[in-house]
């Protein structure tokens, strides 16, 4: 069951670098590749909050200081 909304994570899209280890950890598949490049011309995932169970790996594995923080802030994961 999902907890609040306010437990979330989020990838702050431009510090993503796309190392992906969060992707690969996440034990509900979401997160996922965002399209194009980031501001510093890395690659970059975002977290879909309606599936993240708040679990806390993806914070646990990222190796990007600053890349993922323990709230959800849609408005650091910017699509564009």
């Amino acid at each position: 069951m999902k907890r609040s909304s306010i437990l979330s994570h989020t990838i702050v899209t431009k510090v993503c670098e796309g190392v992906a280890d969060c992707a690969e950890a996440c034990p509900v598949a979401c997160i996922h590749e965002g399209p194009g490049k980031n501001l510093k011309g890395t690659s970059w995932y975002w977290i879909d909050f309606s599936v993240c169970i708040d679990c806390g790996i993806c914070l646990q594995v990222c190796p990007v200081k600053g890349a993922i923080i323990a709230e959800e802030r849609p408005e650091y994961q910017e699509m564009s």
